[in-house]
């Protein structure tokens, strides 16, 4: 039996996904709360300020801590923070510490703006995407 070999990005949140078909399927489900937690402590952030990224008030996040899940959007919402940083981290070779300075730091290219603040909707998030492929392969302009 093959064994699985998880997307990291989506590991990074404790997802078991192979494939994108199955990362959408738990996505339709909801992740589960857990998955909001192992984010959390894994980039270094407050809930809070997790929360502000995936667009989750404080109310409604303790909500999902009790119902112990996330709706779709949410979810969707933070696989999306989930690979920006991963793409941050592969930009620094691994250094997670200054893939997140450079996420909280503002970013000549994104008109200073922070590109973990810039990749609160998927448009940005694609920019900042595509802001670390450049980046990676010597194309500043």
């Amino acid at each position: 039996m093959d064994q699985v070999k998880a997307l990291p990005y989506a590991s990074r949140i404790g997802l078991k996904a192979e494939n994108t078909i199955q990362l959408v399927e738990s996505i339709r489900r909801g992740l589960p709360y857990s998955a909001f937690e192992r984010l959390q402590a894994d980039i270094g952030v407050t809930s809070r300020e997790l929360a502000g990224l995936v667009g989750i008030s404080p109310r409604t996040l303790a909500r999902r801590k009790s119902e112990g899940r996330l709706h779709p959007d949410e979810s969707e919402r933070l696989l999306r923070v989930s690979r920006i940083y991963d793409s941050a981290v592969g930009l620094f070779e691994g250094d997670e510490a200054a893939a997140l300075t450079w996420m909280r730091t503002p970013a000549a290219a994104l008109e200073g703006r922070k590109p973990i603040e810039f990749a609160r909707t998927e448009v940005g998030a694609r920019e900042v995407e595509d802001l670390i492929g450049r980046l990676e392969h010597g194309v500043f302009a």
